[in-house]
């Protein structure tokens, strides 16, 4: 009741609309950084790995890979993702 001798109804309701933006603003900057913060925190753990890569593990099991023997290798591995 204190609110409603103090306040007019249309005040209060801008104050709380206002009140409830800025909730929504300052989650939604908070949220960007903690899912920023985990999304580099993963690709340092696990990063992606590159065709370079492939090629490199092929010439370490000795023998010289083709291109379509990366390729095929990339998609079975994108496919191992799902």
């Amino acid at each position: 009741m204190i609110l409603t001798t103090t306040f007019s109804s249309g005040g209060l309701a801008g104050m709380l609309i206002g009140v409830i933006l800025g909730a929504i603003i300052l989650g939604a900057i908070i949220g960007f950084f903690i899912t920023r913060a985990m999304v580099k925190k993963q690709l340092k753990d696990n990063p992606p790995v590159t065709e370079k890569q492939i090629r490199a593990m092929y010439m370490s099991m000795g023998r010289k890979p083709s291109e379509s023997d990366i390729k095929k290798t990339m998609r079975a591995m994108q496919q191992a993702k799902k």
